[in-house]
Order: C-alpha cells, then structure tokens, then sequence
C-alpha cells in the first residue's frame, strides 16, 4: 500500500520503484501504470515541498535548450536580432528585452518566468 513519503529513504523507495516500472513498457490502465502514476504523484509532492531547486540564469537556459535542440548559438539571430545583439546578450553585456523574451518563449519554448529573472549586467573593468 502506497502512503505518502515522510523520508530521503521511502524517497529513494519510491524512486527505485518507480524505475523499475518504468523498465515494463506497461499498458495504459493496467495495476502497474496505476502504480506508477501514484507513485509519480507522491514523488512530485515530495519534492515539491522538501526540495529547493533555484531557477537557472536567464542566459544559462538559453544555452542549455540550445544545446537540447543542438542549435548553433548563430540562429539566435533569427530570434533576436543580429548576430553583435546575439554575442551582447550571451556575453552578459546587454539585457533581454520584453520582445526578446517574448520570442524565446514562443520558439525554443523556454519558461518565460526563467527569462524575465532579474540579473545583473557584465561590466568591463
């Protein structure tokens, strides 16, 4: 019987578990999917309430789903401008504009609550 996890140990239970099941290929409404959906569901809550996880730099996320969508950082251009805007934002030197996130969010499907985090500006010295 399922219960709701109180522990980094029935986390990690509940975690090889879920693996395991995982590994099955299981068809839709089966014991088994079942199992795994409650077991999805009180994984998530757990980890929702124990643990922190920050959200990622604006211009860290950009790279990263680059990097998932195996872009070059040169086709940012066609997102947000030229290719000296495209070197300013990833340099850190100039701010993402309203538009810019806009875009982003629409096209490489990156939160805009990520973007819109504020950050300081990389200033030569």
């Amino acid at each position: 019987m399922l219960k709701p996890i109180r522990s980094k140990k029935q986390h990690r239970e509940y975690l090889g578990r879920a693996y395991e099941l995982i590994q099955l290929n299981l068809k839709a409404k089966s014991a088994g999917s079942d199992e795994l959906e409650m077991l999805t569901i009180l994984i998530e809550k757990y980890e929702k309430e124990t643990i922190n996880i920050e959200s990622p730099h604006p211009i860290d996320a950009i790279k990263f789903r680059l990097e998932q969508l195996g872009m070059k950082k040169s086709e940012l251009k066609n997102i947000i401008g030229s290719r000296s805007r495209v070197s300013e934002i990833l340099s850190g030197k100039r701010k993402l504009s309203l538009a810019m996130i806009r875009e982003l969010n629409k096209q490489l499907e990156i939160p805009a609550e990520i973007l819109i985090k504020e950050y300081e500006l990389i200033t030569a010295s």
